[in-house]
């Protein structure tokens, strides 16, 4: 049975393609969890075991790998490295104490890898650095360290390095015990210059080790060696404050340096309590506590063929499958029952879960993603993972005429595994829009809607939601009269229509004298203004910034009636506002686009071809400038796959609507054709 201290909660991060779900394998293997070496290209790795990773080659959901290992448990997180999945990365990054960037050696870094150790920064989480695929390629492990040093940080330093034999890797050298290994894993002697490697390496380690106390500091300028016990303690330390990064490396496929790359994460990764603390609802910190109220924050859910998955971590106290616990989102009680671990799609039934280590309930309905389960004015409640916002919309039709409900109903089922994506019915243009990271995000939904829930979809371009105004006042005269045997019908008024710009909405305002149009008909007038507004005359786009002021008129003592002055009225819409100028609105974004200073020309150029204005730029350190603009929203569509393009994937931005302004004349006529066009087809 493990305790806390066991335990090691590692997030594997980096670029698609780099290794993560290759090196996860090796651990597995290595530490005889697993029978085979899978291969991502075999589709038969225990970690990518969904039928659309298999088909793709690649992660599209964080899976969770149990690797024990003399004497302790690595719960490791294998991440998707695309950032279209990155709500996957935030959820894992929420209970683990420490990450590995899986990085290739090929002398520079990838886009994945930066992001990631950008991320690791700002969330303040203890960084390894695994340099994968050295058994795989003509790499350079020591250019590329000379690169990260330059480009992350001048504390990463090698706890293992490569051994080259005619630029080929022979074998590793584990830098604290000054020993070397070849591929088999057996100790083999070091030359004079991986010595003197070593021995650098060594003195790296010491110096940021007497960085974390005044009295090992004072003993390192002496030039007294630390003890055993003084140098782990202050490793551990060091990487905890971040003031220390180990470099590790290894070659997934046959298995070189794996045994070094576990030993050193047991060795120095922090525990659960030795961790950074978790922040509670109100904002406060908590340590998890293996003494504490039985507390599970769960921070995934995943659903196949035979039910959902909710994977959770303990944080307080331990778990049971006798516990009933109190779910803070919805009052309900919960009762455990069966408690599992996972190892990829494979779950295994246990009988208690410790404090840190990480566990899943099986068909547990009334759990979802966030939830915190604890005992009442005991247990902390644990703040929710905030996800960004998703910057990529598309509209989704059936396929096949019928089966939209069946969309809505999919895509709720999808949105409990990741809810990291948005999507509804937008009321003005009638459309279902899906919105989530990018292209490919929206891709992998769209295919899950069909394995999953037999759902055909296409995705097209959202409409935009235009509106349309007028710029100059007019009064116009609408007259409702029909008679056809008994009462008739009698409405006629006077309205003067004039721009406003107070409020979007209609404003109706009367100056009716000598009772031309009594009172009682007013409201029936409004109406009749309220329903025409919906359709401009231009495009058929809602109506805004309007005023109308109902002046004059005339009504007959029999035949006049709420619903002719409602006809009345509208007669005068139909008829004033061709004469009062109209013209289309279309929304205006605020932007802000993070990009490094090389992208900056060609950032700006798109935006002008968009259209839009540029506000002004601020740097935002690591050589990166934020660019601020307003855009048309109509034109940013696709700007999330073309920034991508511009920027290689190292830029990101913001994007959220602040008001409504003239379409200039030369686009108008485009927006009414095409209005037209979608009004016919309906």
């Amino acid at each position: 049975m493990y305790t806390a201290k066991d335990i090691r909660n590692i997030c594997l991060m980096g670029h698609g393609g780099d290794g993560k779900t290759t090196l996860v394998e090796a651990m597995l293997y290595t530490a005889k969890g697993s029978e085979r070496l899978g291969k991502v290209t075999d589709g038969n790795t225990v970690s990518d075991f969904d039928p659309e990773e298999v088909k793709r080659g690649y992660s599209i959901a964080t899976s969770l790998i149990p690797v024990e290992f003399e004497g302790s448990k690595l719960n490791v997180l294998d991440n998707p490295g695309f950032s279209a999945f990155a709500g996957e990365m935030l959820q894992s990054l929420k209970v683990c104490d420490s990450a590995i960037i899986v990085a290739g050696a090929k002398g520079r870094l990838s886009v994945g890898a930066e992001k990631s150790w950008k991320q690791l920064r700002e969330s303040e989480i203890p960084a390894f650095i695994c340099m994968s695929r050295l058994d795989e390629e003509i790499g350079d492990f020591f250019t590329t360290l000379d690169y990260m040093h330059v480009k992350l940080h001048p504390a990463i330093v090698p706890f293992m390095f490569p051994i080259y034999e005619n630029k080929k890797v022979a074998g590793c050298v584990d830098v604290l015990t000054g020993k070397g290994y070849d591929l088999e894993g057996k100790e083999r002697p070091l030359s004079s210059d991986d010595q003197a490697r070593v021995e650098v390496y060594m003195d790296n380690i010491n110096e940021q080790v007497a960085e974390t106390s005044e009295e090992l500091m004072e003993k390192y300028f002496s030039g007294e060696p630390f003890t055993t016990e003084e140098l782990t303690a202050g490793i551990k330390q060091a990487i905890r404050e971040r003031v220390l990064f180990p470099l590790l490396c290894c070659g997934s496929l046959s298995g070189l340096g794996m045994q070094g790359v576990l030993r050193n994460l047991i060795a120095y990764a922090p525990n659960p309590l030795e961790g950074k603390p978790m922040l509670t609802a109100d904002g406060d910190e908590f340590t998890r506590d293996p003494d504490g109220a039985p507390t599970l924050y769960f921070f995934k859910t995943m659903s196949d063929s035979f039910g959902k998955n909710s994977y959770f971590q303990v944080v307080s106290g331990k778990a049971t499958p006798d516990l009933s616990l109190t779910n803070f989102r919805s009052g309900s009680s919960e009762k455990l029952g069966h408690l599992y671990t996972a190892k990829g799609k494979k779950n295994t039934e246990v009988k208690e879960l410790c404090c840190g280590d990480l566990g899943v309930l099986m068909k547990a309905a009334n759990v979802k993603t966030n939830d915190t389960l604890g005992v009442e004015g005991k247990s902390p409640v644990i703040a929710p993972v905030e996800y960004e916002e998703p910057c990529y919309s598309m509209a989704v039709y059936a396929k096949v005429r019928g089966t939209e409900d069946k969309i809505a109903t999919g895509l709720a089922k999808l949105n409990e595994d990741d809810s990291s994506f948005t999507f509804g019915m937008n009321p003005e243009t009638k459309e279902m829009v899906l919105s989530g990271a990018g292209d490919i995000h929206l891709d992998v939904l769209c295919a899950k809607l069909k394995s999953k829930y037999n759902v055909d979809v296409e995705l097209r371009p959202a409409k935009i939601a235009y509106r349309e105004t007028i710029r100059k006042k007019v009064q116009v005269h609408g007259r409702h009269k029909k008679q056809s045997g008994g009462h008739g019908q009698f409405g006629d008024v006077w309205i003067e229509f004039e721009p406003q710009d107070e409020t979007e909405d209609l404003i109706f305002a009367e100056r009716v004298v000598g009772g031309a149009v009594p009172k009682n008909f007013f409201p029936a007038v409004e109406k009749g203004l309220r329903e025409s507004i919906k359709k401009g005359p231009l495009a058929g786009f809602p109506v805004v910034f309007l005023k109308a002021t109902l002046y004059d008129g005339s009504y007959h003592p029999v035949d006049s009636s709420e619903m002719a002055f409602k006809t009345a009225a509208s007669i005068a819409f139909k008829e004033g506002l061709p004469q009062a100028a109209p013209t289309i609105l279309e929304p205006i974004g605020q932007l802000k686009v993070t990009v490094p200073d090389e992208y900056m020309g060609d950032v700006i150029g798109d935006l002008n071809k968009r259209r839009g204005r540029i506000l002004g730029m601020t740097p935002k350190g690591d050589n990166q400038q934020q660019v601020e603009a307003e855009v048309p929203m109509g034109e940013m569509s696709s700007y999330v796959i073309d920034l991508r393009s511009i920027s290689q994937g190292r830029g990101y931005f913001r994007l959220k609507f602040v008001r409504y302004e003239e379409v200039p004349q030369m686009y108008q006529a485009k927006i009414i054709e095409e209005a037209k066009k979608a009004a016919e087809a309906e």
